[in-house]
């Protein structure tokens, strides 16, 4: 039987809280081949069976009048909420299957321009918005006091496009969760002073290794946080360390530091470490990059070459937090020269993984389809990849 995952072309985007942090992921729902039917209770039930209870909220974006209607038809309650574009809904039928599917207990997202919201009489279809915000509308709502409360408390917003629109819409709008992360202009607005690690990750580090914890769980901790492995490469590769050969893994330079070394090199970060909330989806949207890009690779690589593209994935983007061109940053620690390629060059075995997972994260279908074919990575595979790491994430509980 054809799963359908190989009739799909998938996307995702993070839906991120007011504490900066996971509050649900977007995945937008293409059809493969637009002559032939979507299996919707199939996709739906390899949701079902992939989503633990961990797993981040999902909102389906179906891009095409005839996903939503399939999604609609035939979504039990308990199911992932279903965005429905305000624009679709002057087709009637498309709004009665919306108030059946209401009926049933299906949640349902309206999703469209803040200064056109739906038809009262739909209206209460609807658990909840995802705005659109020009950011003069933005601004106007918020200005207006308790009248933006009332605009956002509770719903959803996309299309910020700056640090402090994201601001005004979470902190004082009262905003549930902002789809997508203003990512080039938090980075610019911070550009006066250098970026540091985590705090929060600094102390993670630091507790495990009191807890006397593996190897494996330093490594994992160390990969939470781009700055902190870069840095920490930085430093086992340095005149200060003394060692005589290069330090090219995470799991090298911690079996060669020990836990002294480590425990006292975390110690001075952690007077510069940063709080800065943020930052927060910068980075953790780089880890999810780079455990996607591990899960896309070839599942027969062994576990030090999966590791290893972990770390291309994850420093891929380095320049921009660093602000000077990659090639540089990564020539300062002896890498892999696959890792330089594939970040740099875009060329070697690394780079069709990297490449897709990057265009995973914009959901342009047409650029999926292309690096499908272009590098032979099946859609079914590619799919099932983005959805077991996203099942791996874990969301912050809400706020009470």
């Amino acid at each position: 039987m054809q799963s359908v995952l190989s009739q799909l072309v998938l996307g995702y985007r993070p839906l991120w809280g007011p504490t900066r942090t996971l509050a649900g992921v977007e995945l937008s729902v293409h059809a493969a081949d637009a002559a032939l039917a979507v299996d919707a209770p199939h996709l739906l039930r390899t949701l079902h069976e992939l989503w633990a209870a961990h797993s981040p909220p999902l909102l389906l974006a179906p891009q095409t009048r005839q996903l939503l209607c399939d999604l609609l038809a035939h979504a039990p309650p308990g199911s992932p909420a279903v965005a429905v574009p305000g624009a679709w809904l002057g087709d009637s039928a498309i709004c009665q299957q919306v108030q059946a599917a209401h009926a049933r207990g299906l949640q349902l997202v309206w999703r469209g321009d803040a200064g056109q919201p739906p038809e009262p009489a739909l209206a209460r279809c609807f658990d909840t918005r995802l705005l659109g915000l020009s950011p003069e509308t933005a601004v106007r709502a918020l200005q207006a006091g308790a009248a933006a409360g009332t605009l956002l408390a509770g719903q959803m917003v996309e299309g910020l496009a700056s640090r402090a629109l994201v601001a005004l819409c979470l902190d004082r709008g009262q905003a549930q969760a902002v789809l997508g992360w203003p990512q080039e202009d938090v980075l610019h607005s911070l550009r006066h002073q250098p970026l540091q690690p985590a705090r929060a990750t600094v102390q993670k580090l630091m507790k495990a290794i009191d807890a006397e914890q593996s190897l494996e769980v330093f490594e994992d901790i160390l990969g939470e946080d781009p700055l902190l492995a870069y840095r920490f490469m930085v430093y086992t590769n340095s005149a200060a360390l003394g060692l005589r050969t290069g330090i090219d893994s995470l799991r090298r330079g911690l079996v060669m530091m020990g836990y002294g070394s480590l425990s006292r090199w975390l110690s001075d970060q952690l007077p510069h470490a940063s709080a800065e909330p943020d930052l927060q989806p910068v980075r953790a949207a780089m880890v999810v990059r780079a455990r996607l890009t591990e899960r896309l690779i070839d599942a027969g690589l062994e576990t030090a070459l999966r590791r290893e593209v972990y770390l291309c994935a994850l420093f891929s983007q380095l320049g921009e937090l660093l602000r000077e061109p990659l090639g540089s940053v990564l020539r300062r620690v002896p890498l892999s020269e696959r890792i330089y390629d594939a970040a740099v060059l875009q060329t070697g075995p690394y780079a069709p993984s990297l490449a897709m997972a990057r265009a995973l994260e914009g959901g342009d279908a047409g650029v999926v389809r292309q690096l499908g074919k272009a590098h032979g990575l099946a859609l079914e595979d590619v799919n099932r990849a983005l959805l077991r790491t996203l099942a791996s994430l874990e969301a912050a509980p809400p706020a009470p």
